[in-house]
């Protein structure tokens, strides 16, 4: 019987990538699955070989059909961190997560899905613990209750279930995305634009530009997600960052000296892009106030310990080496 690989959100950012990176393994039996009524990100599948394409829609009532599958790869939600409608946040992120997770425990098929780094919220602490798990929004919450489950049924599961809490995900074929794209992203859009890279300036005990994320290229998150593939025997809810904070001066440094290198112009440090307004401040916005997280920084302790021993893309690397895609692609 032929067997399949299921990936949700198989159109989106990180479900594209994926997809990809199973072709390069030699993998094309591959069911996508994602809701294409913007029908724009059929382009993040258009290099990619699948078996078959489902609408999000269909999936649940044709897991029966599909025959034999190997395994789920859970990519696709509702990641809008400033979606307002919580009903739709919950059915599409929740509700409809939990349904597959049952059928992957009934079937004992391995089930891998995103969680995000969105559950801890205001915390200070970026560790896989109850007590530091702080959502501010919906999106957050939808993301938190599910872990609470996976945590609850874990211990009776047969077989392999493992949530991967994403940071701050950059890199190839997200330009779909709008304003929920990364930084990087809209550093590029706005210094093709405007010749200069707009940042937020200082508030909440930051300088301007100081605020740091936990940046990692989605190269890095694919080969965490292949890593659990190969190793079914392992279960568990893991931070999924570099374990490395930096701030979004590095990032929009790294675009405009990618792009000033790409032109045959020198590299320029920090200051001097500020001096010469390639690098320009604008005021916190009063709506994301007490909805921001000014600094993320994984504690990856637990995926070390999991087995995945391989070094993480710094900023510098990894946005030079996105920049550069981008530029390919124009």
């Amino acid at each position: 019987m032929q067997s399949v690989i299921i990936v949700t959100g198989a159109a989106g950012f990180i479900g594209s990538n994926l997809v990809h990176a199973l072709n390069q393994r030699g993998v094309t039996d591959i069911v996508a699955v994602d809701n294409l009524s913007r029908a724009d990100k059929f382009r993040n599948l258009v290099d990619c070989e699948i078996a078959d394409y489902l609408d999000k829609g269909e999936l649940l009532g044709r897991l029966d059909s599909l025959g034999k599958i190997d395994a789920i790869f859970h990519q696709g939600a509702c990641s809008d961190t400033m979606e307002t409608d919580g009903r739709y946040m919950m059915q599409n992120n929740f509700r409809y997560s939990l349904a597959l997770l049952e059928h992957a425990a009934r079937d004992r098929i391995p089930f891998i899905y995103a969680s995000s780094a969105a559950v801890y919220g205001g915390s200070q602490q970026f560790v896989e613990r109850r007590e530091v798990e702080k959502p501010l929004n919906v999106y957050g919450y939808s993301k938190f209750l599910f872990d609470q489950i996976v945590r609850r049924r874990m211990p009776s599961m047969r077989s392999q279930v493992v949530g991967l809490r994403y940071f701050n995900v950059y890199g190839p074929r997200e330009s779909h995305k709008g304003r929920m794209a990364s930084v990087a992203f809209h550093n590029v859009g706005q210094f093709r634009a405007d010749g200069k890279v707009r940042l937020f300036d200082g508030w909440d005990g930051w300088n301007a530009g100081e605020q740091s994320r936990d940046f990692i290229h989605v190269d890095d998150v694919v080969a965490v997600n292949l890593h659990f593939l190969d190793k079914p025997a392992s279960s568990g809810i893991f931070n999924l960052g570099t374990g490395r904070a930096q701030p979004f001066n590095d990032v929009a440094v790294s675009v405009v000296n990618t792009l000033r290198r790409l032109a045959g112009e020198p590299e320029l440090s920090l200051s001097d892009l500020v001096a010469r307004g390639l690098i320009e401040y604008q005021p916190f916005p009063d709506a994301l106030k007490g909805k921001y997280q000014s600094f993320t920084q994984a504690d990856i302790g637990q995926l070390r310990a999991a087995g995945y021993q391989a070094d993480f893309l710094t900023v510098q690397q990894g946005v030079s080496r996105y920049v550069e895609w981008l530029c390919a692609q124009a």
